[in-house]
């Protein structure tokens, strides 16, 4: 049995991109059609555990019932049009800081998939986003040449259940032509993880400030990062092996791993 495939998510795992893209994009949408308020950091977790940008929208509009000011009767008319205005503005402002080199690529991601190219294990995204909001990470973040070594996108508008559903990992699965136990997934987030294991992947996670205090005790290696050299990883349960960063080496011995406990438990 061999490692085949790396899953990578997007958002908070290759990149920072709610803390440094897409949280400020909504302010200045917010801002540039004149509503007052903005969302802070802690509000923002409580709105990453919905599954998209536009269900998040919506759900703040119901639910904390803001002042919407010069937009409110345009939104009460028509909410699910008026979220989609907005989203598509935020949309544009966080393109144009990620064309700014505003959001880099985070520690390990770069290293560890040109590792696994070199070995010749497979590389997929598998993300909530759409792939219009995908593009400007591939483009920008990662840049034409490692976007090229991906050979897979499932992307949130192609499937009817978005993560936590298992989903979107199947689709990848079923484009790669593989089953679970050739494939390990890396995330971020709750959510992610129980999208991934619901599929039968084992998964990696590697934490950012936005869900650093998630519930993590199924996965089998949580660090705070990838890690490379001059920049190594912090360890926040698991076992990593000889050196101070994920390899293609940990990622095929976890593999491996979840594949024994799956053929126990059958």
């Amino acid at each position: 049995m061999s490692l085949r495939a790396v899953l990578f998510d997007v958002d908070g795992t290759l990149a920072d991109t709610e803390a440094l893209g897409h949280r400020p994009s909504y302010n200045r949408a917010f801002r540039s059609l004149g509503l007052a308020f903005r969302w802070g950091p802690k509000l923002y977790r409580r709105l990453l555990k919905l599954p998209g940008g536009r269900e998040r929208l919506k759900y703040f509009v119901q639910h904390y019932q803001p002042d919407l000011g010069p937009e409110a009767e345009e939104a009460q008319r028509d909410l699910d049009a008026w979220v989609a205005k907005v989203h598509t503005l935020k949309s544009q402002f966080f393109k144009r800081s990620m064309r700014r080199g505003r959001v880099p690529l985070r520690p390990g991601i770069a290293r560890l998939m040109r590792e696994a190219r070199q070995k010749g294990v497979r590389l997929a995204i598998v993300t909530n986003a759409s792939l219009k909001t995908l593009k400007p990470v591939l483009r920008y973040s990662m840049g034409p040449e490692l976007a090229a070594e991906v050979e897979v996108i499932a992307s949130g508008e192609e499937v009817a259940n978005k993560k936590p559903a298992p989903d979107l990992y199947r689709l990848a699965m079923r484009r790669l032509n593989l089953q679970p136990h050739e494939c390990v997934a890396l995330e971020d987030s709750e959510m992610g993880l129980e999208a991934a294991a619901a599929a039968g992947l084992a998964a990696v996670v590697t934490v950012n400030s936005d869900t650093l205090e998630q519930d993590f005790s199924e996965a089998a290696l949580v660090v705070s990062c990838l890690g490379e050299p001059g920049a190594p990883t912090r360890v926040l349960k698991g076992r990593l092996g000889g050196l101070p960063w994920v390899t293609l080496e940990t990622l095929q011995q976890l593999s491996a791993q979840e594949h024994f406990a799956q053929a126990r438990a059958a």
